[in-house]
């Protein structure tokens, strides 16, 4: 049986609906799963003018209600919005809607309704106004399933990177590292990708300093404190992963094919070089949540400035569905 793949609309200020509606059009999508929508119908039918598809809108209040039929659009309609919700706008009202509609989606996922979650983007900012006090889409999903151990994971057709922190500022991104995180991440990123059919995943790890410290030569030791003594941890459970690397020539091998993924030590160290490689072919999986719940992203924002005007790019709406399927469970 295919998949009933949960889309939750994000930030409805921004392209999420338009890049809902513009992925939906390919036929597919409905080959490989049954796509609902969750959000808010009146939103989606404005997209739809938009992005001048002829798609119908289908409102409806449960997954059972789905056609699940190219053409039409299931949405579990949440009538949260405004009908004329200002474009490109930080608002209350659209980052309370984005929580809301993620938060139903889970729910779904618990009681087994839906097999994987594919969220568009939302606006932290508006997140925040909206009373909902948390770094991004990651974060909300680890509390709502009461998930300690998780990571962020990035995936493209030629590279996959998994991170050890993510929405922190630097400084405290390095504090937070330690060698039983590193250790847990590494774990996740081997049963996540022998899960999806790899065996002995080769794993890396890049360092923290230029040079990944060049033997204390840059930094205070932080990979011999912080990565290593994790890193050795994994490797005496059979885990095939390697010291750490200097991340300027690693991402490069690993595009090259030399290792399956990359553990990166923040944020950016792991996005750019997965940006760099197009934002139309990244997707954004967390990883390690309880009950198996799969949550896919679009790996990009909310893109304020072009939202309304029929500007946005699909194809990373598309990939995020894809690898969704790919991950669900298939029983």
């Amino acid at each position: 049986m295919k998949p009933v793949i949960g889309i939750t609309m994000g930030d409805a200020a921004g392209i999420g609906p338009e890049i809902i509606v513009k992925a939906l059009k390919d036929v597919s999508i409905y080959e490989q799963c049954k796509p609902i929508v969750i959000g808010d119908a009146k939103i989606l039918a404005r997209a739809n003018q938009i992005t001048k598809s002829e798609l119908t809108i289908r409102s409806i209040s449960n997954v059972q209600e789905a056609v699940s039929r190219h053409g039409t659009i299931d949405c579990i309609n949440m009538d949260l919005l405004p009908p004329d919700l200002p474009f490109g706008k930080v608002s209350a009202i659209a980052g309370d809607a984005a929580f809301q509609f993620l938060s139903h989606a889970v729910e779904l996922a618990k009681k087994g309704d839906i097999q994987a979650i594919c969220t568009a983007p939302l606006s932290k900012e508006a997140l925040h106004k909206g009373g909902h006090m948390y770094p991004g889409h990651t974060e909300i999903l680890a509390d709502l399933t009461g998930t300690e151990d998780y990571a962020m994971m990035l995936s493209s057709p030629k590279l996959k990177v998994i991170h050890i922190t993510t929405h922190v500022g630097l400084i405290k991104a390095i504090e937070m590292i330690n060698p039983e995180r590193t250790y847990k991440v590494i774990k996740l990123a081997h049963e996540t990708l022998t899960k999806a059919g790899k065996e002995n995943p080769s794993i890396a790890v890049c360092g923290i300093n230029p040079h990944a410290g060049e033997n204390g030569l840059f930094g205070n030791g932080e990979e011999e404190e912080k990565l290593i003594p994790g890193i050795r941890k994994a490797q005496l459970e059979g885990i095939n992963v390697s010291s750490p690397h200097p991340a300027d020539t690693l991402f490069f091998r690993a595009v090259r094919g030399d290792f399956d993924i990359v553990v990166a030590c923040y944020h950016d160290q792991g996005h750019a070089p997965v940006k760099v490689l197009g934002l139309e072919a990244g997707v954004n999986i967390t990883v390690g949540l309880k009950g198996g719940i799969i949550r896919t992203s679009v790996d990009h924002g909310t893109a304020f400035d072009i939202a309304g005007k029929n500007f946005a790019d699909e194809r990373s709406m598309i990939e995020a569905i894809r690898v969704a399927v790919e991950l669900a469970p298939k029983s």
